[in-house]
């Protein structure tokens, strides 16, 4: 189902000179993430049963008890509506472990669900195993339950239930620490030791994104709508910055810093219903397939990944109202991107004058625009005036990001009926505008920090319901 996460592309392929990277880039694990950017978030646990979203930790455990919990269910759904995982919340901020922990004793060991005998985590790592998902986990340092919490004993508590869970239930492809950092059940707050809370991450599982405000792999966005800044660099300064209170501006999440020294993309999480628990109140008020596909436009439109929450309900399944918004927002990203008009309208590319179509790659090259890119531009051809509404472009960004700004004309014969001009454009970018008649399209890059490398493009016909003017 990968085609209808990321747009069917025309990739460009140029064999000249030898590509230099532009500092910072992304590592192996980072080009990973970046290549499946929409997956599930599932928040799950006692506040299913008691209508809360943040629970207070002194629930009774015996209230966990989803009767029919099926997470090949979750998988099934996940898979056909286009998602490449699942992040789960293992611990939230009620301290309740979806998994029996040696570590703690408000867990499902203690609960009625299949009489103690029950392990969420590891029902979901099964089944995400067999359904060729990726599995990740939401892990939150706070801890409303937990007695040692408050005291520099719980930094280990915490350490030692991130060994366990990598150790028994890995790999995973993302680890999601919330910077939430309240009382416990002492009245005290935890000085988190996110110093040992990260060299641990990296020596037991070096191939996990980590995600927080300030990563070190992937960032919050700065928001829970699920909008990528319409600027945004996949870099980010942290120095002077921690995580939770203390973290950089929201602006500065949702846009990155042009020349910031990290590689930490962003990530946008949203849920599908108005809380991020389950609450059968809100069956009404799940988002439509239309307002799904346009969080998908800011988000993974705008060059960042798209975590989309929807929680089991009661029963431990994935609601009939939630799972058929997901299916109606898969159907809508194929239907919209399953038309590349270059590849079906038999367009002819070129590149300051010269014919490059014949050079066009399988998916696996770049297109260097060269120096003098602010002299030269790409420029598609069709046969008459075609319907579009919808560019998609690509930057190698293996390289780095370094389009700082970018045009795109559209000509009908030789007059000019619309013309766009944006920043960014990193791993993907989905540019929409008013339907126009075009037979020709001009794309110039007029800043970048280096040589400009695409490395794909795309030209689609969208229904215009579904696009915001």
């Amino acid at each position: 189902m990968k085609y209808i996460a990321i747009p069917v592309c025309f990739f460009l392929l140029f064999t000249g000179r030898a590509q230099q990277s532009v500092y910072p880039h992304p590592s192996e694990k980072q080009l990973n993430w970046h290549n499946n950017p929409f997956y599930l978030f599932m928040h799950f646990g006692p506040n299913t049963f008691t209508d809360l979203e943040w629970g207070k930790g002194s629930e009774k455990e015996e209230i966990f008890n989803p009767v029919a919990l099926d997470c090949r269910q979750w998988c099934r759904i996940a898979k056909a509506a286009g998602a490449a995982g699942i992040i789960i919340t293992a611990k939230h901020h009620d301290g309740f472990c979806l998994w029996p922990t040696a570590y703690s004793t408000h867990t499902v060991a203690q609960s009625s669900w299949r009489n103690g005998k029950g392990d969420v985590l590891k029902e979901l790592s099964d089944a995400c195993r067999e359904s060729g998902l990726a599995l990740g986990v939401y892990l939150s340092p706070w801890d409303r339950n937990h007695p040692a919490y408050g005291t520099p004993a719980y930094n280990k508590v915490f350490i030692n239930m991130m060994k366990e869970i990598v150790q028994r239930y890995g790999p995973f492809f993302e680890f999601w620490w919330d910077g939430a950092n309240g009382e416990g059940p002492n009245g005290k707050k935890q000085e988190y030791d996110w110093y040992g809370f990260e060299t641990t991450m990296h020596q037991i599982a070096p191939n996990t994104i980590v995600f927080s405000d300030i990563g070190p792999d992937a960032r919050w966005v700065g928001n829970e709508n699920g909008f990528a800044g319409l600027t945004n660099w996949n870099l980010l300064d942290t120095a002077g910055f921690r995580r939770g209170a203390s973290a950089p501006p929201n602006d500065t999440l949702n846009q990155g810093n042009v020349n910031g020294k990290n590689w930490i993309p962003a990530e946008c999480d949203v849920s599908i219903r108005p809380g991020w628990f389950y609450h059968a109140a809100e069956d009404s008020l799940v988002k439509s397939p239309e307002q799904l596909f346009n969080i998908y436009l800011k988000s993974v439109g705008r060059g960042a990944n798209l975590l989309l929450n929807v929680p089991p309900d009661r029963r431990g399944l994935i609601s009939s109202f939630d799972s058929a918004a997901l299916m109606g927002f898969a159907r809508l990203r194929l239907e919209s991107f399953i038309n590349n008009l270059i590849l079906n309208e038999n367009a002819v590319i070129f590149f300051n004058g010269r014919n490059i179509t014949n050079i066009l790659g399988d998916g696996n090259g770049d297109f260097n625009l060269g120096k003098q890119y602010k002299k030269d531009f790409v420029e598609i051809v069709f046969d008459r005036p075609i319907a579009m509404n919808c560019i998609f472009l690509k930057e190698a960004v293996s390289q780095g990001q370094r389009i700082k700004l970018f045009s795109i004309s559209f000509f009908d014969g030789d007059s000019l009926v619309y013309q766009t001009v944006h920043t960014t454009i990193g791993h993907h970018r989905l540019v929409t505008f008013p339907m126009r008649h075009a037979n020709r399209i001009q794309i110039r890059v007029t800043d970048a920090k280096s040589e400009p490398i695409l490395n794909g493009l795309g030209v689609y016909y969208i229904p215009e319901i579904l696009i915001e003017h």
